[in-house]
């Protein structure tokens, strides 16, 4: 049972506690620190996701990995989920979906996306997601300080909502961390980064990355839409700016 010190109290304490600690390390005392609590793995087996799978493969294989099927993804997001699932033995996957009759009810024919990225994103991501971490004290992701300017002083250890707090065990990692590290660790790459899709989220909404640009220059293109909403500051779904990503 988890103390009753504020979630931003905790979390200062945590970075604090952690602050010269790496990826790895953080991950694997995190998982047992009393000040964390129930954890899960929140996973898009998207271009970089299996690196902190991989970790957990290591340090903690039958850790929860919350898996969000939106029923839009590309056929090879779906066989790569199986296969690193596979190769790497993990063994407690919980796929997540939107309820049905939600489906059926604000989306019946599958073009929401096409009027409003938001409303698409909220039924099919940020609501089921948020019922299934209901039951956890933290979420582990792979958000990054290079990744955008308002994630520039993202820590290790950040609030969620009032009970909830994040963790960004890759908090500090550059791209040549990432790259370093599926290479040392042989690990497989999804299908679609050698198609020119360095980002890669829904079908319908992502697209190829030429030479030069922003590697999430692909995510709702055409629109200042960057993030899916999963990320809360306060409660709050994150909405960031497209000149905030760049």
């Amino acid at each position: 049972m988890l103390n009753d010190t504020p979630i931003a109290t905790r979390a200062a304490h945590l970075n604090n506690r952690y602050r010269h600690h790496s990826a790895t390390s953080v991950m694997e005392l995190a998982l047992r620190d009393r000040d964390v609590g129930r954890t899960a793995l929140v996973s898009s087996f998207g271009a970089e996701s299996v690196v902190l799978l991989h970790m957990v493969s290591v340090l903690a294989p039958n850790l929860p990995v919350l898996f969000i099927d939106t029923q839009m993804l590309f056929p090879e997001t779906l066989a790569y989920q199986a296969e690193v699932a596979d190769k790497l033995g993990l063994t407690n996957i919980i796929t997540i979906r939107a309820d049905q009759a939600a489906v059926e009810f604000d989306d019946p024919d599958g073009t929401l996306h096409q009027f409003s990225t938001d409303s698409c994103c909220a039924l099919r991501k940020t609501v089921p997601l948020e019922a299934a971490l209901s039951g956890y004290d933290a979420w582990i992701t792979g958000r990054k300080r290079f990744q955008s300017g308002t994630r520039a002083a993202l820590e290790f250890f950040e609030p969620d909502t009032d009970h909830r707090m994040k963790i960004n065990p890759l908090a500090m990692w550059g791209r040549e961390d990432i790259a370093d590290y599926m290479v040392n660790n042989r690990l497989p790459r999804h299908p679609l980064v050698a198609q020119g899709y360095p980002s890669i989220g829904c079908a319908p909404c992502t697209s190829p990355v030429a030479p030069g640009e922003d590697p999430r220059a692909g995510r709702w293109r055409g629109s200042n839409k960057t993030e899916c909403g999963i990320h809360f500051i306060n409660g709050k779904p994150v909405r960031i700016k497209t000149e905030d990503a760049a």
